[in-house]
């Protein structure tokens, strides 16, 4: 069947689309739409913001989202609609008028980027209850022009929406249902993409191709595409599955369903753990957040992901699914070596569980990383104490940055279960990770740099149960 989609108001069909074509390069090919720009190409920048909006059953509107457009790929608009700064008309709105006499823009060459952001949060988009400062994180200005910008989005906390003229268009276009389509790939091959309605039939589709690439948010998988120049063959586009969007909270904790983005995430992982809430917002900018999925960053096994060590501390367990039925299991027996999971090729990632800590549990993470915005950790570390009458009487320790995949650290673990909660225990944790780990020196930290990191994070744990707020930098010990 044809793809179909709204873009700035008008319905598109395209009978043709590979799984790897990019929104971004859709738009710049197409006439009036070249406002959206590239930058990175890796979903770094911003430059290339548009707003994604998906109907909402049952209900008159749309659900909009700011997302980079270069690693965000064509099918996955299938019954969307996206809204381009070229979309927002020929005169400038409120806000943009607000932006120009504010002087928020430079070179000009990321302003599109920010003006989208700012406009999804003005009318209302996920991410709008941020502060400006979080809702443009995502968004790069080499002429450092970001207090302008910021004032600018604070004057203008509200724009008028109507979302009835798009409905109806997608209405018309009757997009509702499975999808699936082709393409010929330079070379002659034929590369397909499906998007299932529902759980089943995503387990069918895998019996049907195993091994077919499994693709929610694209964040990992569309710097395949732009970096590495990779030719995806046979795609299934999972993010918009109901059952896999479920996320349900209760007094013994948190499900998430495979395809929940970090932002839809975001408020109860925070209801759960606060220092969880605090981990995953500098988990990328909005607009990864948007699109990125706390099972995808699960299932492609990154040592560098900073969810998985967080929620293995947490004690999270992982639900595998596929047509011969489920398998559940601890979530750090899924990451088994570099680039290898403990996941059957007609397997996809159903849902997690996330044990809610109680009244005597200590839970602590950090995030060590050059920027402290939108990069790639060196070393994250999570800590899960249970103290009891001054007894630490169990713990769960994981490390990201620190192996070839996210990992507990058993010997530290040994060093504080059954030990007082004091300095010496403290030390002798500390040292203890030195016996759990031999990491790798690249461009993000050394060996001896993330061992020392490591060590001294069991330090700010103390210090931060002991009331005091101390910086990363500020915890030096040994």
């Amino acid at each position: 069947m044809a793809l179909r989609f709204v873009c700035d108001g008008e319905l598109v069909a395209l009978d043709s689309v590979a799984p790897g074509d990019t929104v971004l390069d859709f738009l710049r090919a197409r006439p009036g739409r070249t406002g959206t720009k590239e930058g990175c190409g890796e979903g770094d920048c911003g430059a290339c913001t548009v707003l994604v909006g998906t109907p909402v059953a049952g209900e008159e509107r749309l659900v909009w989202r700011a997302v980079n457009a270069c690693i965000q790929f064509l099918p996955m608009l299938h019954g969307k609609a996206v809204l381009t700064v070229n979309g927002l008309g020929d005169q400038l709105t409120p806000l943009q008028q607000t932006m120009a006499c504010n002087g928020a823009s430079q070179c000009g060459f990321c302003t599109p980027g920010f003006v989208m952001s700012l406009h999804g949060r003005a009318i209302g988009a996920v991410g709008a209850d941020l502060p400006v400062g979080d809702v443009l994180a995502g968004n790069l200005c080499r002429c450092t022009g970001y207090g302008p910008l910021l004032e600018a989005g604070e004057r203008h906390p509200a724009l008028p929406h109507d979302d009835r003229a798009t409905l109806d268009l997608l209405r018309q276009a009757a997009t509702a249902g499975p999808a699936c389509g082709h393409a010929t790939l330079p070379g002659g091959s034929t590369a397909r993409w499906f998007i299932p309605d529902n759980a089943d039939a995503l387990a069918t589709l895998l019996a049907q191709y195993p091994g077919a690439r499994i693709v929610a948010g694209a964040t990992d998988v569309g710097l395949w595409v732009t970096k590495k120049l990779v030719d995806l063959d046979t795609v299934i586009f999972v993010g918009d599955v109901p059952e896999l969007n479920a996320l349900a909270e209760s007094p013994d904790g948190l499900t998430i369903g495979g395809a929940v983005r970090y932002a839809d995430a975001h408020a109860a992982l925070s209801r759960l753990s606060p220092e969880l809430g605090e981990l995953v917002r500098r988990i990328g900018g909005l607009q990864v957040r948007n699109a990125g999925t706390i099972g995808g960053n699960i299932a492609n096994g990154s040592p560098i992901g900073d969810g998985p060590p967080a929620l293995i501390a947490l004690g999270a367990t992982l639900t595998l699914r596929s047509a011969r039925g489920r398998r559940t299991m601890p979530l750090e027996d899924f990451f088994l070596a570099y680039g290898k999971q403990d996941r059957a090729s007609d397997e996809f990632v159903e849902c997690l569980f996330v044990p809610r800590p109680q009244g005597p549990d200590i839970v602590h993470m950090s995030k060590l990383s050059k920027r402290f915005d939108s990069d790639i950790s060196a070393v994250c570390g999570a800590f899960w104490l249970r103290v009891e009458q001054g007894t630490i009487t169990a713990a769960r320790v994981a490390f990201g940055g620190m192996a070839a995949t996210p990992r507990r650290a058993a010997q530290t673990e040994a060093a504080l279960i059954g030990a007082p909660f004091d300095e010496a225990t403290m030390a002798a944790a500390a040292a203890a990770i030195r016996a759990d780990f031999a990491p790798l020196s690249d461009v993000r930290g050394s060996a001896a740099y993330r061992l020392e990191a490591a060590g001294n994070l069991v330090w700010r744990l103390w210090h931060q149960a002991q009331g005091q707020a101390v910086r990363v930098q500020e915890v030096v010990h040994g």
